[in-house]
C-alpha cells in the first residue's frame, strides 16, 4: 500500500528522470483522473492509502505519459474558455494559443450583432461551442472532413449545452456547404510545415497528422480558405484565421491579394507571438 503523496512523489522522479516537461503537474493532474478527485482534496489527504487497484491503475497511465501519449489523450479532457472539453487521438488537443482567435471572434460576432458564424476545420469543436456559448442569439455551422471529429465536437456541443446553437457539416473546406452567406468565417487550419511535423515534441506527434499538416510551408490551407471566402461571407462580413508565429506576413499578403477584403490586422497570443489574422469583406 502507498499513499497519495508517496505515489504522487515516484511518478514525479520517473516522468523527470525521463525528461518529461511538467512531471510534478502531470503526475498530480493524473492522480486526480485516477481518484476522481480534485486538487485540493489530494493536499488535503495526501497521506490517505491508495488501494492496489488504484495503484496500478496510476502507474499504468504514468507509463503512457513516460512514452508520450499526451496527458490530455489519457484524461479525455481538457480546458478552454472555463469550459471542460472531451478529447481523445482523434482530435488536436485545444491550445491556450486559440482562446485569442475566439475572444477576437466572440467580441467582432458582438460589434455587428453576427447572427450565422462558419467554422471551418472544426476539430474538438472548441472555437464554435464557445463562439455559440458566449454570443448571444447566433448559429454556428461547425465543418470538418473527418467524421471522427465531428463525433467529438458534437459530444462537446451537448455537454457544454449548445447542441441545439451548432450545425455540424462533414465537408473538405466550402465543398459541402450550402449556399449561404455568414458573418464570420473564422478558422484554426493545419499550419505546420510538412517537415517540421517529425521535429515536435513526441507527445505533438501523437496527435492526428490531418490536424497538424499545413503542406510544404504550412500555408495550404489559407491558399484554400481565402480566396474563396468572399463567396461566403455577408457584405462587411469578417475572416478570422489562427496562424503560425512566423507567418504573419504570408497571410497578410495572400488577405490584401484580395481586393474584396480591407482593414486587415494581425494580433499577438499571450506569449507576444503573432497568432492571429483577421479582415473585413468591402
Amino acid at each position: 500500500m502507498i499513499t497519495i503523496k508517496e505515489a504522487i512523489e515516484k511518478a514525479t522522479v520517473i516522468l523527470k528522470t525521463n525528461q518529461i516537461d511538467t512531471p510534478k503537474m502531470k503526475a498530480r493532474l493524473i492522480m486526480q483522473n485516477v481518484l476522481k478527485k480534485t486538487r485540493q482534496y489530494l493536499i488535503v489527504y495526501d497521506n490517505e492509502m491508495i488501494t492496489k487497484k488504484q495503484e496500478e491503475e496510476y502507474f499504468k497511465k504514468i507509463e503512457k505519459i513516460r512514452n508520450g501519449i499526451p496527458l490530455q489523450h489519457i484524461t479525455h479532457s481538457q480546458e478552454f474558455m472555463k469550459m471542460n472539453f472531451f478529447v481523445n487521438q482523434d482530435v488536436l488537443i485545444p491550445r491556450q494559443d486559440t482562446e485569442c482567435l475566439v475572444e477576437e471572434a466572440i467580441k467582432i460576432a458582438r460589434k455587428i450583432n453576427a447572427k450565422n458564424i462558419l467554422d471551418l476545420c472544426t476539430g474538438s469543436g472548441v472555437i464554435a461551442i464557445s463562439i455559440a456559448k458566449y454570443v448571444d442569439n447566433c448559429k454556428v455551422t461547425a465543418v470538418d472532413i473527418s467524421e471522427k471529429a465531428l463525433e467529438i465536437a458534437k459530444r462537446n456541443a451537448r455537454e457544454n449545452g449548445v447542441e441545439d446553437r451548432i450545425f455540424f457539416n462533414k465537408s473538405n473546406l466550402y465543398e459541402d456547404i450550402a449556399d449561404k452567406k455568414y458573418d464570420i468565417i473564422v478558422s484554426n487550419p493545419p499550419y505546420i510545415k510538412r517537415d517540421v511535423i517529425k521535429t515536435l515534441e513526441k507527445e505533438v506527434q501523437r496527435e492526428p497528422k490531418i490536424a497538424l499538416d499545413g503542406g510544404y510551408d504550412g500555408l495550404d490551407f489559407y491558399r484554400k480558405i481565402i480566396p474563396n471566402a468572399y463567396k461566403y461571407l455577408k457584405s462587411k462580413g469578417y475572416i478570422c484565421l489562427e496562424i503560425g508565429y512566423d507567418q504573419k506576413e504570408d497571410v497578410l499578403d495572400m488577405i490584401k491579394d484580395q481586393v474584396k477584403f480591407v482593414g486587415e490586422y494581425c494580433k499577438k497570443d499571450l506569449y507576444d507571438n503573432d497568432r492571429i489574422v483577421c479582415a473585413k469583406l468591402i
